[in-house]
């Protein structure tokens, strides 16, 4: 009987997190995908250098942090997602998990969902290639 009460208590969401090396955007979801909040950069500073910056990720979290404990969540999937073709995440990302442990939030699954080119378009340079 006790164990059924804790799991009503316990909420899960997901944060897709969207890092580059300009911005850091921070989505958080419940698990049918309705976003309950989103925050970026931008909205935390008004410098466009300071954007990717780890601190203003920390910041973006304070806020999702915020808004998860108002809806009652107390655990996370998390998504990372960089620019397709970025070989690692911009700087935000690992910061921003590291605010969500210090929250006390648990984290159940990290995920990169970073999309891979496949080929992409037509190099330049014609049927015989670049000639000097």
């Amino acid at each position: 009987m006790e164990s059924e009460i804790k799991r009503k208590k316990e909420r899960i969401a997901i944060l897709n997190i969207y890092t580059t090396f300009n911005n850091t955007i921070m989505n958080l979801t419940d698990l049918t995908g309705n976003t309950l909040v989103k925050f970026s950069g931008g909205q935390s500073t008004k410098q466009d250098r300071l954007k990717a910056n780890p601190t203003i990720a920390m910041f973006i979290v304070q806020k999702i942090i915020e808004e998860a404990k108002d809806n009652g969540i107390t655990g996370f999937y998390v998504r990372i997602r960089s620019r397709t073709g970025q070989a690692n995440p911009g700087p935000g990302a690992h910061s921003a998990i590291k605010s969500l442990l210090r929250a006390g939030f648990k984290i159940l699954n990290i995920t990169d969902n970073t999309k891979t080119p496949r080929g992409g378009p037509k190099k330049k340079g014609g049927r015989r290639g670049r000639r000097p």
